[in-house]
């Protein structure tokens, strides 16, 4: 299966806590740290004081924090609190035909327009065209993969316009991300966002495919382990 590994060795360090929605406080090496979130979710079931993180060395130049959050322990595995890290995953799955359902699939544009927004990826397969939406998953209970973990008016969103996107007779997919390996299925988290939940239903019954990937994830890299049933009622 499809994967990316780390360009180089992760640091150790103990979470502390949340400072903003992309700003965390870490202790490494001895010393407290600000360190960079890529990730705006809530994330309070992996964000806990005291838990195994694990860091990014930051490559840009000049940047104002030393490391990125990459990793987060808990005692099932890791999981990656990087929300960016799913369509570099997806984009490098759809270049090796890895991934089940669009092995056929080649990436047409990047970021194509989508409704008044932006969808992940437009696709194509021979003639036919397909936009595709990517989430990044991280909270789990009792095996099962939610998302999202708070209210999402920006997913809704989206997913109202993959809805219109199938009616026009374009294809219109969404892949849920899974960036931990404890799971055995997905589904829409009813009790976070109920709209979200709805609006999806609503895109299985016009189409849309829903799919939801599970992920390996250790020190070295994440790379995709496959397909868990999606569970929509």
């Amino acid at each position: 299966m499809a994967g990316l590994r780390f360009s180089q060795a992760l640091v150790p360090a103990r979470f502390l806590r949340r400072l903003n929605r992309f700003a965390a406080l870490v202790e490494v090496a001895g010393r407290q740290e600000e360190v960079h979130v890529r990730n705006s979710g809530r994330l309070h079931e992996l964000f806990t004081p005291g838990r195994e993180v694990l860091l990014e060395a930051a490559t840009t130049p000049g940047r104002r924090t030393r490391f990125t959050l990459a990793l987060v322990r808990l005692p099932t595995g890791y999981v990656s609190a990087d929300a960016y890290l799913p369509n570099a995953l997806v984009a490098e799955g759809l270049q090796r035909r890895a991934i089940p359902g669009f092995r056929r699939h080649r990436i047409l544009r990047r970021e194509p327009a989508m409704g008044e927004g932006r969808a992940d990826f437009l696709l194509a397969n021979g003639r036919r065209r397909c936009l595709l939406e990517v989430k990044s998953v991280t909270l789990v209970e009792e095996g099962v993969a939610l998302f999202p973990d708070a209210p999402t008016a920006r997913g809704r969103t989206h997913v109202e316009h993959l809805i219109a996107a199938r009616r026009s007779g374009l294809g219109a997919a969404i892949l849920f991300v899974i960036q931990r390996s404890d799971v055995r299925a997905f589904a829409p988290n009813q009790d976070a966002d109920p709209e979200f939940t709805q609006a999806l239903r609503r895109a299985s019954r016009a189409g849309v495919r829903i799919c939801a990937m599970r992920c390996r994830v250790d020190p070295r890299g994440v790379r995709f382990t496959g397909l868990v049933p999606v569970r929509l009622r």
